[in-house]
């Protein structure tokens, strides 16, 4: 994360006190932040799915790189300091070294979240509850072709059905 740093030396610093929400989940900013000093809370909906501590941590790079609402929301866990980019788009396609450090750290993400899945859809295999839904929802993150068309670009990608 130390890495990613670096490339927001010279961003503007905005400091947070205990439970300042950074960013709404919904809504649409282009912001792009990345964590100086502090803890950081993670929610969907009401659920914690992250807290980050490690400078360097990203807030809000899944937004500017869908071109979409906040997936979460962020709020500090006693005071925090963040590096504030207005136009997170612009500020990575001008930093092509940080494009690459998320496309890994993102990466990383995929494979945790997919090594996660398959490991219950092994476990509660037959189980004929509603977890056999992790199967569907595999399928979908293998899948998803989003921008690239769909069923057609994956068959063409060589994924088959």
């Amino acid at each position: 994360m130390r890495e990613i740093l670096v490339h927001f030396s010279d961003i503007p610093l905005r400091t947070l006190s205990d439970g300042e929400v950074l960013l709404k989940e919904g809504e649409r900013t282009g912001h792009l932040y990345a964590l100086a000093s502090g803890k950081l809370e993670v929610l969907r909906g009401e659920t914690q799915v992250a807290i980050l501590e490690e400078p360097g941590s990203l807030i809000g790079e899944m937004a500017v790189l869908l071109d979409s609402a906040h997936t979460a929301t962020a709020r500090a866990l006693g005071p925090a300091s963040v590096h504030v980019v207005e136009d997170g788009a612009a500020f990575m396609s001008a930093h092509p070294e940080l494009a690459w450090l998320v496309s890994r750290l993102l990466a990383r993400r995929l494979n945790a979240a997919t090594t996660y899945l398959a490991d219950i859809k092994r476990q509660f295999a037959g189980a004929g509850n509603h977890l056999e839904m992790v199967g569907e929802v595999l399928e979908s993150l293998m899948h998803q072709q989003g921008l690239r068309g769909g069923r057609q670009a994956s068959q063409r990608d060589g994924y088959r059905d």
